[in-house]
């Protein structure tokens, strides 16, 4: 196969590689939480947050794979230790309320951004350990595991965790401090 013929294959298309270089940013963040203020998290978050949706949502579908069960490279260890280290950071801010479409009663449910976060970086980070891996066939395995998390698993996160730090960085009186700071 010659190198153009390649590079037009879905696994090497420029969104993957758009994707991997957000995602690639957003595990390099997380894993140096712990150096950052609560309020750096955040504005990194609301910036982050909608690119990796927004490339996610893009991911071209893989038709088929070779590999049965994609490897994952997080361990329980390392997401625990994200988690806490985000806990600390958020505090109070942490948990939060929701209610999924699929709820047939409406009921409340308990949210953690820390739980959240630490889920998307799990499958982003499994994603570009993959994807680095020199074989084509693991590049495909990669790209389609982390487009059916997207539509899964960590879409939802995203949108959950970016509504939460808009609401608390835009809430009605932070909204009406900001408004005053700026001469509304």
């Amino acid at each position: 196969m010659e190198q153009e013929e390649i590079l037009q294959e879905p696994v090497y298309s420029q969104q993957v590689l758009e994707f991997l270089a957000v995602a690639h940013k957003y595990c390099q963040f997380m894993e140096q939480v712990y150096r950052q203020s609560a309020e750096n998290i955040s504005d990194f978050l609301v910036q982050i947050l909608p690119l990796l949706y927004f490339r996610g949502s893009l991911l071209p579908v893989i038709n088929h794979i070779e590999i049965e069960v994609v490897e994952k490279y997080v361990t329980e260890e390392e997401w625990q230790a994200l988690f806490n280290d985000l806990r600390q950071k958020f505090l109070d801010n942490d948990e939060y309320w929701f209610v999924e479409n699929d709820n047939p009663h409406n009921d409340l449910i308990r949210g953690s951004l820390s739980d959240n976060l630490a889920d998307i970086y799990q499958d982003l980070k499994d994603f570009v350990i993959l994807y680095q891996r020199p074989f084509r066939n693991v590049k495909e395995a990669a790209v389609w595991d982390i487009r059916q998390l997207f539509r899964s698993h960590w879409g939802f996160r995203v949108v959950n965790v970016l509504k939460v730090l808009h609401y608390q960085l835009y809430g009605s009186e932070n909204y009406r401090a900001i408004n005053e700071e700026e001469g509304y």
